[in-house]
């Protein structure tokens, strides 16, 4: 997938995220497909989520943890240091850490907090993180043009976690909706601003996946399914959006960018 990279060795993905629901999915295929994995999380390094994601891989040293804040751009910066200082190259960034307001909330009665909350940990904090990623990458890879000749592959890739929530409406949740929206637009930046550094951008947008996330709301979404709201009438799963990711890290989309992969049983698709 990105073997134009010059540093050589193991490809590398950092995974915001990535200890638990659909980023420790995303971790356990990418772990699994034979990438050095890299995870940032606010909560202290869980030891059973590590040990069962090195096993996966089979070498301990190809699983490495950050605790930090997605929002921080210190944080950012330890995070990228990591990885480089263990592997000497970045190859993959997944966005995918991200938060629901703590209390649903009509669009009449929500609050500034839960707003500025949501946005800093859905949107600013990816968009920081990306941009510091692609600096650490055009660092590393040096000037394009001494590379040996144009990359016909990736020099790197980055795939940002949105939400069918960028584009179907939730008035009890507005904030989370805006900042899924946001995170569509800053794949669509990235992607022009990226294309010329070798560096592609894709957006994945799941729809009801079975998380900690929805679990206060399934009789809502079991009923959802049951009436039809998706073709697939099922839940997603974390392994369904993986799988998606794994797609496109793979480097195997290399002439595509700024596109977005729906992990949503099609209920995206409009139904008369």
């Amino acid at each position: 997938m990105t073997d134009n990279n010059i540093n050589g060795g193991v490809k590398v993905a950092l995974v915001t995220g990535g200890n638990q629901g659909i980023g420790l999915g995303i971790s356990k295929r990418l772990v699994a497909d034979g990438f050095a994995v890299d995870i940032l999380a606010r909560r202290e390094e869980p030891a059973d989520v590590m040990a069962e994601l090195r096993e996966i891989a089979g070498d301990p040293s190809r699983v490495r943890y950050v605790r930090g804040d997605v929002t921080s751009a210190e944080d950012h910066r330890r995070f990228l240091n990591d990885a480089v200082e263990a592997w000497g190259r970045l190859d993959v960034l997944v966005n995918n850490a991200g938060v629901a307001p703590t209390e649903r909330k009509d669009l009449l009665e929500a609050t500034p907090e839960s707003f500025d909350r949501v946005l800093g940990i859905n949107l600013r904090g990816p968009y920081f993180l990306t941009q510091a990623f692609a600096n650490k990458v055009i660092a590393l890879r040096g000037p394009i043009e001494n590379l040996p000749e144009p990359p016909e592959g990736p020099v790197a890739t980055i795939v940002n976690v949105s939400s069918t929530s960028a584009e179907t409406v939730s008035i009890n949740r507005g904030e989370y909706c805006i900042s899924k929206a946001g995170v569509h637009m800053a794949t669509e930046l990235w992607a022009v601003r990226l294309a010329p550094e070798g560096i592609v951008v894709y957006e994945v947008r799941p729809g009801i996946i079975a998380t900690h996330m929805t679990a206060g709301v399934k009789d809502k979404y079991d009923a959802f399914f049951a009436n039809g709201g998706a073709p697939i009438a099922r839940w997603g799963k974390p392994a369904d959006v993986a799988g998606a990711v794994s797609i496109l890290a793979s480097g195997n989309t290399p002439y595509a960018t700024g596109d977005i992969i729906n992990v949503d049983g099609g209920m995206h698709i409009p139904v008369l």
